[in-house]
């Protein structure tokens, strides 16, 4: 059996998001899909948010939107919870200002992880403040975004 690599891992989220994202909030356009993540080889973590909060009644919702990815896997959906996942600039600009971690998937001036303030956003870049030095990271190389700052909740 083939070891499954963080590079791979990040890819396969990717794709699974690429094909859930569009699904659920088209069928349900109030929904934002935040992520998804991998959780083990055959599970995954659908994080959703709406104005007026996550309920059980929209996580059954989203479940039964992917009733045919269940042959094959286990699906959890979720709030976002108080480190509520970034990944789309308009994820990130609703946070703007605020503590974010993120994980790249290429080094960047010799890092894969950064934990700073989010001192800007555009469609393809976020620019973190590092101990006062701003550093510009691509969006397409971000593979994990978390919101740190536990007051920065949009």
């Amino acid at each position: 059996m083939a070891k499954t690599t963080t590079a791979d891992t990040f890819t396969r989220e990717r794709a699974l998001f690429d094909e859930i994202a569009p699904r659920v909030e088209s069928t349900l356009p109030e929904v934002d899909v935040l992520a998804v993540e991998l959780l083990s080889p055959s599970r995954f973590c659908v994080y959703v948010d709406r104005l007026g909060g996550v309920d059980l009644a929209l996580c059954e919702r989203v479940t039964r939107l992917l009733d045919d990815y269940r042959g094959d896997w286990t699906i959890d959906v979720s709030s976002p919870g108080p480190e509520r996942p970034l990944r789309r600039p308009a994820h990130f600009r609703k946070v703007l200002g605020h503590t974010v971690q993120l994980r790249t998937a290429t080094e960047i001036a010799g890092k894969t992880r950064f934990r700073g303030e989010l001192a800007d956003v555009d469609d393809t870049a976020v620019t973190v403040s590092l101990d006062g030095t701003a550093l510009r990271i691509p969006v397409e190389h971000i593979v994990r975004g978390n919101l740190i700052d536990k007051d920065g909740t949009p």
